[in-house]
């Protein structure tokens, strides 16, 4: 997917809306060629206007003989002849003006057909999104969000969808959706070097026909023996099978999680009503934030939000520093739906929680949402281009 290179976040912003969802934002040419180092399947690269004419002739010299596959669109503040030479000579594909959103989308169009045409159809693969769900404390319910998210994602039919169970001590997603796998990540420790999809593949749990599981360990003593590295590999490797890999997690920003949320598209924090969690919850988006993950694409997501409790929505947006995506009301029809092993979203798919839990999926799927209900909160005024769906990361 189209990788933009431009030191200023606000411009990369902008450029994102002319690009297809699944694009990204580094801020050097250095970071460029680390992402592009692992990440095979890019096909343009979009250089942005604040990066000098000498900084961006360098890049498209060094990929045109390197990563002959990817086309370079070069973005000026303004066109001249000095620019487009040596532009050209460098090995871009295109040179287009600043704000011509028409004249960007048309570039990387036309470098996307260019690709296909070198590499064939097979070679431009779609990979698969990672939606990692994640909150510094437990209790919760994490994983009962996580495991109807990752239902939600699968109701049109059309998508492939993984949960993967990455809280690798004491995870519940196997017996929150009575499922007794066996086979778990465990089997794949050891394999950061020969892993491929058919072989991870081999490890996953079918739950009905629609969603596909990688459990946890059985015994905690499994947890130190999966690395970073595999966490990743794994996560990569399921990219090229799925159209989105739901990631439960850990409650703590342990070497598998870290390496989880890097490697994350879309960041669902769940958080509920009380100063312990709200404290931890912000102290979680302060190190986000510190990391540069998921930037512009971290959702809060209030799990038992009632106004009873005394802190509102409003406060806690306040408190956080960022907007609620969606609130979950307190319901025992959640809980006895997970004590019998069937979530709430397919239990009930009427219930007005499966409909804030689908709304949330359809916004991280990049489709048209239907009208909020009164369980969901829209960012109060959030600009077209925030309200479409870009996904990129901002790298340093």
């Amino acid at each position: 997917m189209p990788v933009i290179v431009d030191p200023d976040n606000a411009t990369v912003t902008s450029l994102l809306t002319a690009l297809p969802a699944g694009s990204h934002g580094v801020v050097t040419a250095e970071r460029m060629r680390a992402w592009l180092d692992q990440h095979h399947d890019e096909y343009v690269v979009v250089l942005g206007p604040n990066l000098t004419l000498d900084v961006a002739v360098e890049a498209c010299e060094a990929l045109r003989i390197a990563r002959p596959t990817i086309s370079v669109v070069l973005v000026r503040e303004r066109m001249d002849t000095q620019t487009l030479t040596q532009a050209m000579k460098a090995g871009a594909r295109d040179v287009v003006v600043k704000g011509d959103s028409s004249a960007i989308a048309a570039a990387v169009n036309r470098a996307h057909q260019l690709f296909v045409a070198l590499r064939g159809p097979s070679g431009a693969i779609q990979l698969g999104q990672v939606v990692t769900v994640f909150s510094p404390k437990g209790g919760v319910g994490k994983t009962t969000m996580a495991v109807n998210l990752a239902l939600a994602l699968t109701e049109s039919g059309a998508r492939k969808v993984c949960l993967v169970d990455l809280d690798l001590a004491f995870g519940d997603v196997a017996i929150t959706m009575q499922l007794f796998p066996t086979r778990s990540i465990e089997q794949a420790i050891g394999s950061e070097d020969s892993m491929d999809f058919a072989m991870i593949d081999g490890l996953l749990t079918r739950h009905q026909d629609s969603l596909m599981v990688l459990a946890a360990p059985a015994h905690p003593d499994a947890r130190e023996r999966v690395t970073a590295r595999l966490v990743s590999k794994i996560l990569n490797t399921l990219r090229e099978g799925f159209d989105f890999i739901v990631v439960d997690t850990a409650p703590a920003f342990d070497e598998q999680t870290l390496t989880a949320l890097d490697e994350t598209d879309e960041c669902v924090i769940v958080a509920t009503l009380d100063v312990p969690t709200l404290k931890n919850v912000k102290v979680a988006v302060e190190t986000l934030e510190m990391l540069n993950i998921a930037n512009g694409h971290r959702h809060l997501l209030l799990n038992r939000a009632d106004d009873a409790v005394g802190i509102s929505p409003d406060k806690v947006e306040a408190i956080l520093g960022m907007k609620v995506a969606a609130q979950v009301a307190t319901s025992i029809d959640i809980a006895a739906s997970t004590n019998s092993g069937t979530p709430i979203i397919v239990d009930n798919p009427d219930h007005p929680s499966s409909a804030v839990i689908r709304a949330l999926a359809t916004k991280l799927a990049g489709q048209p949402v239907a009208a909020p209900t009164a369980a969901t909160i829209e960012h109060p005024g959030a600009s077209d281009s925030q309200k479409s769906r870009r996904r990129f990361r901002i790298r340093r």
